[in-house]
Formats: structure tokens, C-alpha cells, sequence
């Protein structure tokens, strides 16, 4: 019998230093090596850094995570509360996203009693305020954030590969920040992004399959 192939690695991308800092757990429990890359902020800087990180050597066939921060757009969302994408969004176009369902689950055992929204999730060049995030609400997006979708398009551009974006809320209608990258107030998101990679990792080994 020949020696089976090696699991797919698994890409989880962010944006910030603290990002970074909260998923700086290392891979125990994976089901295949993982890479945790600070792209840094906004569209542009995504996806260059996704699509340097994916043309590395044993990164070809990596499945794709986008995680991080982001900001709520329905009434009623609190930081901290988890927003899952079916679908993110931008100029470029959108990208279905792989496995929602798996991941609410396991999100919900990795940090019960915090709310899971699922929706699209949609990109901006800039922090969204006010009346633009009313806007951006009234096209059916449940989020808005800087990178996920560009992560999202690049990966799939740089080959065919499962993809996923899972966001924490930051900020949302009726809790705005001053400025989203000194995250204040946002202690509990930051709490949150913590406790999520065991749900990451599930997600991976559920892609994990035989491939015909």
C-alpha cells in the first residue's frame, strides 16, 4: 500500500497584531499543519499577502480561513457576538463560502452562550460608519470588514480550495468605537477570537476526505 497524502494544510488569515496575538495558540488539535498569517489591513494588503503566502512551497492546496474582527450591521448586534459567512462580497465579486453549517456548530460549543449570525459578509476599503453601514445593511449584508473578502477571492484565484470566513463583532449599530484599531471596548471580542481556533480546526478536519 502506498503512503496516504499528507493532509492539506489549513491558512488562517488576519489582519492586526492583536488578531495575531489571540490566535497565537499554535496547531494542537489540527488535523494538518496550520499557518496563522497577519496580512495586514485592508483589501490590497490581503491580497497580497494571501497570494505570496499560497504560492509557498506545500501551500498550493491550503483550505483558507479569514478571521478576525469585524463590524455589525443589523440592530441588535453586541461585540463579541460571531458572525459566519455564507458569502463575502466585493467589487471583485462574491465567493461562496464552505462548511457554515459545521462551523456555527462547533462555534457554538467553543463559546456557548455567544450569538452566531450567519449572512454575507461584505468588504470595505475604509472603516464604515453611520449611514454607510445603514446602507450596507439594506443589500442583505449582515457585516462588513477590510480583508475577508479579498482573502477569500485571492485564495480561490490562486487555486480551487475550500474557503471560510469567521468574524468576531467589534463593533456594531448602537456600540461604535472611535477608532476599530485601538479595540477598545472590544475586550470581550478579543476574549472570544481566543476561544475559536477549536472550532477552526474542526472545519479542517472535516475537509480531510479522500479526494477522487
Amino acid at each position: 500500500m502506498g503512503k496516504p497524502p499528507a493532509p492539506a494544510p489549513l491558512l488562517i488569515a488576519c489582519a492586526l497584531g492583536i488578531e495575531r496575538l489571540a490566535l497565537r495558540t499554535g496547531d494542537r488539535g489540527s488535523g494538518g499543519p496550520v499557518t496563522v498569517l497577519r496580512t495586514g489591513m485592508g483589501p490590497r494588503a490581503a491580497e497580497r499577502s494571501v497570494t505570496r503566502a499560497l504560492a509557498g512551497t506545500g501551500m498550493r492546496d491550503a483550505a483558507v480561513l479569514a478571521t478576525g474582527f469585524c463590524a455589525g450591521l443589523a440592530p441588535g448586534m453586541h461585540p463579541g457576538d460571531l458572525v459566519v459567512a455564507e458569502e463575502t462580497r466585493d467589487p471583485g465579486g462574491r465567493t461562496p463560502c464552505v462548511g457554515t453549517e459545521l462551523l456555527v456548530k462547533e462555534l457554538v460549543r467553543a463559546v456557548p452562550g455567544r450569538t452566531v449570525h450567519t449572512g454575507p459578509l461584505t468588504g470595505a476599503d475604509h472603516v464604515v460608519r453611520g449611514h454607510e453601514r445603514a446602507e450596507l445593511l439594506t443589500t442583505g449584508a449582515i457585516a462588513v470588514d477590510m480583508e475577508s473578502a479579498a482573502t477569500l477571492l485571492s485564495a480561490v484565484r490562486a487555486g480551487v480550495r475550500p474557503v471560510a470566513a469567521v468574524r468576531v463583532v467589534v463593533d456594531a449599530p448602537e456600540h461604535e468605537l472611535v477608532r476599530i484599531g485601538t479595540v477598545r471596548g472590544g475586550i470581550s471580542a478579543f476574549r472570544v477570537l481566543r476561544a475559536v481556533l477549536p472550532a477552526f480546526f474542526e472545519w479542517h478536519r472535516s475537509l480531510l476526505l479522500p479526494r477522487r
